[in-house]
């Protein structure tokens, strides 16, 4: 029953996509302490650039936006969440060594604990994926309480994963039985993690010896009711489950265990070819052919493409013959004889279609994309001469990441070129910038000339000079206004006069009146004196300032004369440089992408031919049948003449 049903299971895909769980992750949750979300806004804009385009879906310009952000340290405030998010989508991209050498230095910095924890969780999800299976399991012991919950219960399932992984499957089921709920009875609120870790917990227990309370907890997945609003995934696990248990009770001999299991597996679903093929051979192993004729005439009017369907097409024959209806059998074999080798010629026409490119290019024909992206997934096939045969094809794993790959190079091809492309724009800018240079120069170097800045910076050193000459003084006169040097100028000329005027009465009463002039004059300008003297020294700062201003200016402009022509060179290098390096790795990319294609297109070539080999099989079955049933019609003839 064990080995039946490892077989039969496919554990929740938490691996297939990897790097989308680990940036989707770190980009929705931002921060965390203690296991809770944290609301924190973006603080640099730059870092919120790159969410924008990820969450546009937009990764590769996202990718590459942070990466030029980090380089210029411009995303300083997010730095681990930064480096984390980089760390997971280039795991996306299968780039895993990279990814891991990012999480192991965030561990290693020393960074926050809810970082630190994503960094070991994502680490280990790496290692297990990689196969380092002890390693993984040192990860996740290195992980504390610091995780959001939805992954702290995909935590609870890697751990599962990686001890069964390691053979020690009373610790994985020991494991899930922490998961809180994971007791209770399966219902519409059950969620998927809750139904994945029951069913992994059920196989652990198989494994693990306990058989009856392993298959007990598959058998409560099993007959769980199926509300209007189920999932899909609920519909299909309820579904595996079934088969898993059916199949299991075949292969430990109890047939009659089975079609209970199998009868509740939906007519129409993915699961239901086995099922139905399980069925019919549950009831012809208690000699029951008759009730087996029921599921194998079904399956066998289905697609042949699916190996359930051709395995029915030789099975139902042999129920007829074990009921005694010799012709039927024989009309069945033949029919079975006769679909096998339309079977494969029509194999044989997709081989060749696929070798063609036809099947490749038409995936990508129909199935169009802006971007490199781990969430891109077919979704229309491409006309081909059986389409059916693509069923068994596309439901490959390896396929789906190898076609992901060859459009991924595609991508990177036609990225390539279009930067070879913007590197003659850039060619051409530069040249319009040396030319603008050129041109612009002379006309600037006239007016700098014109400035007569040395002339105002000798006037500004003087005025300083004059400046702190009247203050040392404590001249007011230095800063009188021009009416004030006219009332001055006035005084000083009637001083005069009156001096030539001698000591007459008349001139004695005009100099009282000159000294009381005189006399206010001083007074007025000593009172203003103050507020004058720092205007104006407010006043030549700004003269200072503005004079050094316009020396830097020309300082500026004398350096660029001696700087823009080597930086223009520099540019001009930079540019050849990266046009030599994207013409080296154009036809390299080009040769890799031939190169995945081939591996594709052989890939699927070796399903088609596995499923030729298996007609081949069946077909060598049913013709030897045919021949027991004319040996045994022509003893039978012969005893019958023997009996006349």
């Amino acid at each position: 029953m064990a080995s039946r049903l490892t077989s039969a299971v496919k554990l929740k895909p938490t691996l297939k996509r990897l790097g989308v769980a680990v940036a989707i992750a770190v980009a929705a949750s931002g921060a965390l302490a203690a296991g809770k979300k944290v609301e924190r806004k973006v603080q640099d804009p730059h870092y919120g650039d790159t969410l924008f385009h990820f969450y546009q879906e937009h990764y590769f310009t996202a990718i590459t936006g942070l990466m030029v952000s980090q380089h210029f340290e411009r995303v300083q405030k997010h730095a681990d969440e930064a480096e984390l998010l980089r760390g997971g989508m280039l795991l996306s991209y299968g780039m895993h060594r990279e990814a891991g050498e990012i999480f192991t230095r965030l561990i290693e910095k020393g960074a926050e604990p809810p970082v630190r924890d994503r960094a070991w969780y994502f680490l280990a999800k790496i290692r297990y994926q990689r196969g380092f299976h002890a390693d993984a399991a040192d990860a996740l012991s290195r992980i504390e309480k610091n995780l959001p919950p939805e992954l702290e219960e995909d935590r609870v399932l890697v751990k599962a994963n990686v001890l069964m992984a390691l053979g020690d499957y009373a610790g994985a089921a020991a494991a899930l039985n922490s998961v809180p709920g994971i007791e209770k009875e399966i219902s519409e609120g059950t969620t998927s993690a809750h139904l994945y870790a029951r069913y992994n917990l059920g196989v652990a227990m198989v494994r693990n010896g306990d058989a009856a309370k392993g298959a007990a907890l598959l058998d409560q997945i099993g007959k769980a009711p199926t509300p209007p609003q189920a999932t899909e995934e609920f519909r299909s696990l309820r579904d595996k489950a079934n088969v898993a248990l059916g199949l299991a009770s075949l292969q430990a001999d109890k047939p009659e265990a089975a079609g209970p299991f199998l009868e509740r597996v939906r007519l129409n679903g993915p699961q239901s070819n086995k099922a139905l093929l399980g069925f019919g051979w549950a009831s012809a192993s208690i000699k029951n052919h008759k009730q087996a004729l029921v599921p194998w005439t079904e399956l066998a009017d289905r697609d042949a493409s699916d190996a359930a369907v051709l395995e029915a097409s030789i099975a139902l024959p042999y129920a007829y013959g074990q009921l005694g209806a010799f012709g039927q059998a024989l009309d069945r074999y033949n029919a079975a004889i006769d679909l096998f080798e339309r079977e494969n010629k029509g194999l044989d026409e997709s081989i060749a279609a696929i070798r063609s490119g036809k099947l490749v290019e038409g995936l990508l024909d129909e199935n169009p994309g802006e971007e490199m992206g781990w969430f891109w997934t077919i979704r229309s096939l491409p006309q081909m001469p059986h389409a059916g045969h693509l069923t068994q094809v596309l439901s490959q794993h390896d396929f789906q990441e190898a076609f992901k790959n060859y459009r991924d190079l595609l991508f990177l091809t036609r990225n390539l070129q279009r930067w070879k492309d913007n590197l003659g724009v850039f060619n051409d800018m530069l040249d319009n910038r040396r030319k603008a240079y050129a041109d612009r120069l002379p006309v600037v170097l006239a007016k700098a000339s014109q400035s007569g800045l040395k002339d105002m910076a000798l006037r500004a050193a003087g005025l300083a000079a004059e400046l702190a000459e009247a203050e040392a003084r404590g001249d007011g006169e230095a800063f009188a206004s021009a009416r004030e040097r006219e009332l001055i100028e006035l005084i000083e000329g009637v001083k005069a006069e009156l001096q030539k005027a001698g000591n007459d009465p008349e001139s004695a009463a005009a100099r009282e009146r000159l000294r009381l002039a005189s006399g206010a004059m001083v007074w007025r300008l000593a009172q203003a004196y103050p507020q004058r003297a720092y205007e104006t020294s407010r006043d030549l700062q700004t003269l200072d300032a503005g004079v050094a201003e316009a020396q830097g200016r020309e300082a500026r402009l004398a350096q660029a004369q001696r700087d823009e022509p080597a930086k223009f060179d520099r540019f001009g290098e930079r540019i050849a440089e990266l046009g030599k390096r994207v013409d080296v790795l154009i036809p390299q990319v080009v040769a890799l992408s031939q190169e995945q294609q081939a591996a594709l297109q052989e890939l699927a070539v070796a399903e088609l031919v596995r499923q030729k080999e298996r007609l081949a099989a069946y077909g060598v079955q049913a013709r030897f049948a045919v021949a027991q049933l004319y040996d045994r019609a022509t003893k039978a003839k012969e005893g019958g003449d023997a009996a006349k």
